[in-house]
């Protein structure tokens, strides 16, 4: 109840301090076209879901290299990383789990069949081909299917446009860090395309945090292609082709205190295929999208014995491939109304293994090849009402060869006052995940007769933009339960058993005078709960879930040459377990603060030099109990652009 009084009396400050705004003040000021939430193009002022867009512009201003350090600065998601550069990175999107979060790339669904929990580790996703990223939070199953209960993550690559660009840059600083890439994009006769190639080395720091003597570094090492081809058939008629490849190396440490462990290595390996068809009849009036999409990866762990651990190896294959198959209209029958409706099919397949030695023995798991399809067909109207109330309903059933049907739902309004430059906006859904191949049909762990984890949450919030949107404001609160959550029972088998609930606020304000300073704050005030009654947990915060977090980011444009960018981060308490016992002991990590510089000068119209540095103040954290963090690094880099 204590968040819902603070979001009403932030309304009511707000009631008192608006000022006057020109007219179509919020759809001048939220102008931008998103597609994630509504699957069709549409302007942000009209959406009623809470949704971050970053841009290719922001990445490149702030100098991300990883999608990891782009997500770090977003409002209600917090990250852990398990050692440094290219470890297992996973998102939490409003508290709830990393695998309730579904993670896209062009359209295309990337979450790791072959994983035990289907979630998507980010280690290896770098910035290079990135044009934007929208993030909806909330279940967004009734558009996406599986997986979404919580929010999804869409990563939009460049194209290629009537304007050609080539890019060089390569850069290099702390840990042996090093990274180059090479772009190039443009337009011959009805052809665009869009190429990238990017290559990342680092000897990395110890994966076992170093405070407590691990001195091993854990190297990293990764190299990706992405291309993307447009071919503009007719006016009516679009074929897009897009293939991304991705192949990595890392090395890994035991997740003990002294875990340092130098004959232990991790491969992986993945490709994406995709093909589209966009056909546009009757004037604009039905629009449709039928595409084609084929994953395939494949990952491989191999741990030695060494001196430190004479009795300790293990070996682990992974191979997980998707087909997928989408059907999607847009009708516009009338100005103000959209319909979406369409079909989708995807198949799943996955095999893995796994053999270890320990001082407990010998163990093995093994599951040959493995296959669940999943159907859906869905609905969504988007309304316009008198150009001030938008909304969106839709309503969706899933199909699935193992668990059968369910159904999910979404409402999503907003409402426009464009007197005081306000936006009321809600958004109520449901969401599911199916379990994954390992949870089936693992021979220890598995259970056929699972059924999918659900989720049922609900947002409100208010927007306020001052001076035509020099100054914004907002404010969401947001409540999220989790039911039929998976578990293990005595013999550790798989089962529906556990629940729990996330509850909290988000804050939002920004200072917008593009030619001279962009300042952009967020808060995130997040309270969960376990809520299975026979865990020794019940009624504690969920693991390593901080209750508190705050970013801010400020822009400095000091000249036409000279970009500044500062970054500060705190991450409030949060809890672990020290897992290296049988008994496994909760404990609390301390908060901390984190803050990074860059800076980028043109040297010359096509030459620009670019210095960053990263924990400027060289502040000892951890993200996971026993995994280290990069201490105080420095890069530095040329980028060539013409």
């Amino acid at each position: 109840m204590k968040f819902i009084h603070v979001f009403f009396i932030s309304l009511l400050l707000l009631s008192h301090s608006l000022n006057a705004q020109s007219p179509d003040s919020v759809k001048t000021i939220f102008n931008e076209i998103v597609v994630t939430a509504t699957k069709s193009e549409t302007p942000l002022y009209s959406v009623g879901s809470s949704i971050s867009v970053i841009t290719s512009e922001e990445i490149s201003k702030g100098q991300f290299q990883t999608v990891v350090d782009v997500l770090r600065e977003e409002t209600g998601l917090s990250i852990i990383q398990q050692g440094g550069p290219g470890k297992l990175a996973n998102v939490f999107i409003r508290g709830a789990n990393p695998n309730h979060t579904l993670v896209i790339v062009d359209g295309v669904k990337m979450n790791d069949a072959s994983s035990p929990n289907n979630a998507f580790d980010f280690a290896s996703l770098n910035t290079n081909d990135i044009d934007r990223i929208e993030i909806v939070r909330g279940p967004q199953s009734t558009l996406y299917g599986s997986d979404a209960l919580a929010g999804i993550i869409s990563i939009i690559t460049k194209q290629g446009s009537s304007q050609s660009q080539y890019s060089l840059l390569s850069e290099g600083g702390s840990n042996g860090y090093y990274r180059g890439n090479f772009s190039a994009l443009g337009k011959l006769g009805m052809l665009t395309y869009h190429f990238s190639a990017s290559k990342v080395t680092t000897d990395g720091i110890s994966a076992s945090n170093s405070k407590y003597g691990n001195v091993e570094k854990d190297g990293f090492k990764n190299n990706s292609i992405t291309s993307r081809i447009g071919l503009n058939l007719s006016r009516e008629t679009k074929l897009d082709l897009i293939y991304k490849f991705s192949k990595s190396e890392t090395a890994l440490d035991q997740s003990e205190k002294f875990g340092d462990d130098p004959d232990y290595n991790y491969y992986s390996e993945e490709h994406l295929f995709k093909a589209g068809l966009n056909l546009t009849t009757f004037e604009n009036k039905w629009k449709q999208l039928i595409s084609a999409s084929y994953t395939k990866r494949f990952s491989h762990s191999v741990d030695l014995t060494d001196p430190s651990h004479p009795n300790l190896s293990s070996d682990s294959y992974n191979n997980a491939e998707r087909l997928k198959f989408d059907w999607q209209n847009n009708l516009t029958l009338f100005h103000n109304n959209i319909i979406t409706f369409g079909i989708d099919a995807e198949k799943e397949i996955a095999r893995t293994s796994y053999y270890s030695t320990s001082d407990w023995g010998t163990f093995d798991s093994v599951f040959p090849e493995q296959s669940i399809i999943t159907t859906g067909i869905y609905f969504q109207d988007q309304m316009n009402i008198n150009n001030s109330l938008y909304a969106t309903f839709g309503l969706r059933f899933d199909e699935n060869s193992k668990f059968g049907g369910v159904t999910t739902f979404r409402i999503a309004p907003a409402y426009i006052i464009n007197e005081t430059g306000t936006k009321i906006k809600m958004s109520y859904g449901s969401g599911f995940k199916a379990p994954s191949l390992f949870y089936l049909f693992d021979p220890v762990f598995g259970n056929p007769e699972l059924k999918p984890e659900t989720s049922r949450g609900w947002d409100l919030g208010i927007e306020q933009n001052f001076s035509d949107g020099k100054y914004n404001f907002g404010i969401t609160y947001f409540d999220l339960r989790l039911e039929n959550m998976f578990g293990f029972d005595s013999g550790y088998r798989t089962v529906n058993i556990a629940g729990a609930t996330s509850r909290g606020i988000e804050l939002n304000a920004r200072i917008n005078y593009p030619d001279v300073i962009t300042i952009n704050f967020n808060y995130t005030n997040n309270h969960t709960r376990n809520e299975y009654l026979l865990s020794t947990d019940f009624n504690r915060p969920l693991l390593r879930r901080p209750a508190n977090l705050a970013n801010i980011i400020a822009n400095f444009r000091m000249s036409e040459k000279l970009n500044l960018n500062l970054q500060i981060r705190y991450v409030g308490e949060r809890d672990d377990k020290d897992f290296s016992s049988y008994e496994a002991l909760r404990l609390t990590l301390p908060d901390y603060m984190l803050v990074n510089l860059s800076g980028s000068y043109k040297i010359l119209s096509f030459m620009e030099v670019k210095l960053r540095i990263e924990n400027l103040f060289d502040k000892e954290y951890e993200e996971v109990l026993y995994y280290g963090t990069l201490g105080r690094s420095i890069y530095a880099g040329l980028k060539f652009q013409m």
